[in-house]
């Protein structure tokens, strides 16, 4: 059981922000109460959510890795391009 610095016993309650959409946490039972944030409500996840989150989140690092390349490879090939380009015209 959490407690709110008013001494009241806190609710739980959803962020909408863009920060921390859904995540919940722990407020004090007043709406518009001036009493400090209190904390995160992070239930732990199941033994198959630490198994399988590390490697998702590996081949998404992996994937953005390889698009950055794509993409730094394609601008050199545009410029290469256009160089060729203007010197026809030459």
């Amino acid at each position: 059981m959490e407690y709110c610095s008013c001494g009241k016993l806190a609710v739980l309650r959803t962020s909408w922000t863009p920060r921390n959409p859904g995540r919940r946490f722990y407020g004090c039972p007043d709406k518009g109460s001036a009493c400090p944030f209190i904390g995160w409500y992070d239930p732990s996840m199941c033994r198959r959510s630490m198994e399988i989150i590390p490697g998702l989140l590996r081949s998404k690092n992996q994937a953005e890795a390889q698009a950055r390349k794509v993409k730094k490879y394609l601008m050199i090939s545009w410029v290469g391009f256009l160089l060729v380009i203007i010197g026809m015209k030459m």
